[in-house]
C-alpha cells in the first residue's frame, strides 16, 4: 500500500528533494540501482551483522519501509564488525558517514565530541515518551536525545547442556551459582567431553574481558576501575586479583580453552557441543534457536556465577542497542521519519524481531513489550522468564567512561589468567594505563560536564 500522507511538517518538505538510494547488499560500499528509488529522498543506513533473525528483521523493514511509501527511500548496508570502526571513522572524517547507524553501548562521547545528532526536534515528543526507563538512561545525554533504542539486553549469562551435565553425575537443572560450584562442575564434567572439548567457554581474549567482566568488577569490589568523579584510577584492589584468580584457576586447569572458540558475542562453540556451559549475553538464546535447533530443548539458563553466590546484585550490565543520526546526516529529516515508522511506530513491526529472536530481548517501548508478551510464542520459551525476572532487574548499566579503560582491565584479566604476569603486577598495569587515559582524555572535566 502506497501513503504519501507519511512525512509531516518538516520531514515532509524534506522528503520533496530529489536523491536516490539502493538498496543495500552486504557488501560495504556496494549497491545496486532501484527503480522504486527513482525521484525519492535517499537515506543511507548502516548496520552490523547480528544474528540470522536479527539480519532478517532488518532487511525486512527496510523493504517494507520502502514499499510503505514514495517519498523516501532507504538504503541499508551492512558492514562487518572488524572493517565497523575505522569505515566509519574514516567516513565520519571525510564528511560521508551514513545519515543512520547502529550503535551499541553507551553514547555519552559521542553526543558529547559532537559526532551524533541531537533527535529532540526531529521525532515528536509523544513517540520519545513511550520510551521505558532502562532504554531513556542510555539514549539520553544531559537531557537530550541522542539515540532512539530498539532493545535492552543482559550482556553476561550462564548457559549449560543439561545432557552433559546427567552425564557428568551433576543434576540438569542445579547450575553453578558461585566460584567453587563453578569449579565443582568443571571438574565433574572435564571427565565426559572429548577431545578438543571443555566444561566452560569464557571470554579468553582482552577485549571480550573488557566488555563482559564489568558487571564482575562491580560486584566484587564494590566499585569500577576509576573513581567516582574520574580523577582516578582504582584498579589496585586486592578483590580485582580474586577475580583473575577465578579465570586463572579455570585456565589452569584446561577447564576453558586458551584461545577463543569463535567470536565473543557468540554461543557457536556451545551450539556445536564442543563446551559443556558457557557465558554469553541473553542473546545466545536466540543464535542457538536459529542455527542450533537441536541443543535448545537440552539448555539451561541462569545469571552468572558470582565470587559469593549472590545472584541479586550486578550479575550483570544491561547492553543495548540503538539507532542513531549522524551530525552530518544529509537527510535528518527523512531519516527520522524511518526511525518513527520503524522504532516508534506500530508495535506490529517490531513484534517480529522479538518474536523471532526467541524472547531474549527487552522491548525497548512498554506498548511493545505487551504486544510481544501477548503472543502464542512466548509460553514456548522458558528462558524468557529467567532473563527478564532473574537477571534483568539486578543489571548495572554499561560503564560511561572511555573503552580503553574497559580494556586496560580486559588486559589485565588476560595477562593474569595467563600467567604472564602475577594478578597483582597485571593490576598495577592496569592502574597506570587507567591513568593516563584519564590525564590524556580529562575524564575527571568530563564527567563534571556529565554531571552538569
Amino acid at each position: 500500500m502506497r501513503r504519501r500522507s507519511f512525512l509531516t511538517g518538516a520531514a515532509a518538505a524534506a522528503a520533496t528533494s530529489a536523491g536516490l538510494a539502493a538498496c543495500g547488499s552486504g557488501t560495504p560500499g556496494e549497491s545496486k540501482d532501484d527503480p522504486a528509488a527513482k525521484g525519492r529522498t535517499q537515506v543511507e543506513f548502516w548496520g552490523n551483522v547480528f544474528t540470522t533473525p536479527e539480519n532478517a528483521w532488518y532487511e525486512k523493514i527496510v523493504k517494507d519501509f520502502n514499499a510503505a511509501q514514495d517519498e523516501v527511500y532507504v538504503k541499508y548496508q551492512v558492514v562487518p564488525g572488524d572493517a565497523w570502526d575505522q569505515k566509519l571513522k574514516t567516513a565520519q572524517a571525510a564528511g560521508n558517514a551514513p545519515d543512520l547507524y547502529i550503535q551499541a553501548g553507551r553514547l555519552d562521547t559521542a553526543a558529547r565530541t559532537g559526532l551524533l545528532l541531537p533527535l529532540d526536534d526531529l521525532i515528536g515528543a509523544d513517540v520519545l515518551g513511550g520510551v521505558t526507563d532502562a532504554a531513556k538512561e542510555v539514549c539520553q545525554y544531559q537531557g537530550s536525545w541522542y539515540a532512539f533504542p530498539l532493545l535492552v539486553e543482559p550482556q553476561m549469562m550462564l548457559f549449560w547442556n543439561k545432557d552433559l551435565f546427567e552425564k557428568a553425575g551433576l543434576d540438569p537443572d542445579s547450575p553453578p551459582t558461585d566460584w567453587d560450584s563453578m569449579y565443582a562442575a568443571c571438574e565433574a564434567l572435564a571427565p565426559v567431553m572429548g577431545n578438543g572439548q571443555f566444561p566452560l567457554n569464557t571470554a579468553v581474549d582482552s577485549a571480550t574481558f573488557g566488555w563482559t567482566t564489568i558487571a564482575s568488577q562491580m560486584h566484587v569490589a564494590g566499585h569500577l576501575p576509576i573513581s567516582e568523579d574520574w580523577s582516578t584510577a582504582d584498579a589496585e584492589d586486592a578483590r580485582y586479583e580474586e577475580l583473575i584468580g577465578f579465570y586463572k584457576t579455570l585456565q589452569d586447569n584446561s577447564w576453558i580453552p586458551r584461545q577463543p572458540l569463535g567470536a565473543g558475542n557468540s554461543a557457536q562453540a556451545f551450539g556445536e557441543k564442543k563446551v559443556a556451559m558457557t557465558s554469553q549475553g541473553s542473546w545466545a538464546m536466540s543464535e542457538l534457536a536459529a542455527d542450533y535447533a537441536d541443543v535448545v530443548p537440552l539448555t539451561g539458563t541462569a545469571p552468572w556465577v558470582q565470587n559469593d553466590g549472590d545472584q541479586t546484585t550486578s550479575v550483570s550490565t544491561i547492553g543495548n542497542m540503538k539507532w542513531v543520526v549522524d551530525a552530518k546526516a544529509k537527510q535528518p529529516e527523512a531519516t527520522a521519519t524511518f526511525i518513527s515508522w520503524a522504532l516508534g511506530g506500530d508495535p506490529e513491526v517490531l513484534k517480529p524481531f522479538f518474536v523471532d529472536t526467541q524472547f531474549t530481548k527487552a522491548p525497548a517501548r512498554e506498548e511493545v513489550a505487551t504486544v510481544v508478551d501477548a503472543d502464542p510464542a512466548a509460553s514456548d520459551a522458558p528462558w524468557s522468564s529467567v532473563i527478564f525476572e532473574d537477571v534483568v532487574p539486578h543489571c548495572i548499566p554499561e560503564a560511561q567512561y572511555p573503552w580503553d579503560v574497559n580494556l586496560a582491565m580486559g588486559d589485565a584479566i588476560q595477562a593474569g589468567m595467563l600467567g604472564d604476569k602475577s594478578p597483582a603486577e597485571a593490576l598495577a598495569t592496569a592502574q597506570k594505563e587507567i591513568q593516563k587515559v584519564i590525564d590524556r582524555e580529562k575524564l575527571a572535566e568530563t564527567r563534571a560536564e556529565m554531571d552538569g
